[in-house]
């Protein structure tokens, strides 16, 4: 990935390097939920009191970049009503599992129509995202034109941005980050100039489950084939830990 910082929001652009990927792809919309979902829980006591502070206890709120839901999760528990937006389809499918009672659309928070409401929220630096190309100055300031009048009065917009303090003191940087199922390598560098963090994600999935030959041989002798066990395909030899099976329908 590729981002462009603001200070507040400029110009920005972000792109990811294969083509035609818009936003979080199934693997890495796993990964940023069950590796970073503190971000949202963490920050949503404190977001709940914002609302209340300034009387908005119900009604409805709208969460634009609502990645996998879990802010919305915690706006239904407290009695809100929630329409959620992401670009990422596989983030809205986490979110429609993880906040059930939420309402959720796949689209820009730039372009999409906002009804009515009584609060808009945007949590986790999602006004920086170019998944968007048409982010810019211009473009938020559009979109901050479309959320006042789209607020009720005393409606409340509260959001978070990425600053040039997100760019390290010496870069390139790397972290590891993993979990169960789960690891990305994450590469950090940039230019303070041109206020430019440029970020590269290695995405890792485990998803293999592990089963020993023997055991399905005799699964599938119990529905009737005949099978052997082999060490590879012709002269074709399986690596260290990898087994085979011919089964022959008689």
């Amino acid at each position: 990935f590729w981002r462009r910082l603001a200070a507040p929001p400029s110009n920005c652009w972000e792109r990811q390097k294969v083509a035609g990927v818009r936003g979080y792809r199934e693997d890495l919309a796993y990964v940023h939920d069950a590796g970073f979902r503190d971000y949202a829980l963490n920050a949503g006591p404190g977001l709940l009191r914002i609302l209340r502070r300034h009387q908005v206890a119900d009604g409805l709120i709208v969460d634009l970049g609502c990645g996998s839901g879990r802010w919305a999760a915690e706006l239904t528990r407290s009695g809100y009503d929630v329409i959620g937006v992401d670009q990422s389809p596989s983030m809205i499918q986490l979110a429609r599992r993880i906040a059930p009672e939420g309402q959720f659309r796949v689209g820009s928070l730039l372009s999409i129509k906002l009804p009515q409401c009584d609060a808009i929220t945007s949590i986790g630096e999602c006004l920086n995202y170019c998944f968007d190309a048409s982010n810019s100055r211009n473009a938020l300031r559009r979109l901050f034109h479309r959320v006042y009048q789209a607020l009720r009065a005393g409606g409340v917009f509260v959001f978070d941005i990425a600053e040039l303090g997100r760019l390290p003191k010496q870069m390139p940087r790397q972290s590891w980050f993993e979990g169960r199922d789960w690891a990305v390598l994450v590469s950090v560098s940039g230019d303070r100039k041109q206020h430019l963090l440029r970020r590269k994600i290695v995405c890792y999935r485990n998803m293999l489950r592990l089963y020993r030959t023997r055991d399905l041989l005799d699964d599938l002798a119990r529905f009737g084939f005949k099978t052997r066990a082999i060490k590879g395909y012709g002269r074709f030899r399986f690596p260290a830990g990898i087994g085979g099976i011919v089964a022959i329908k008689p």
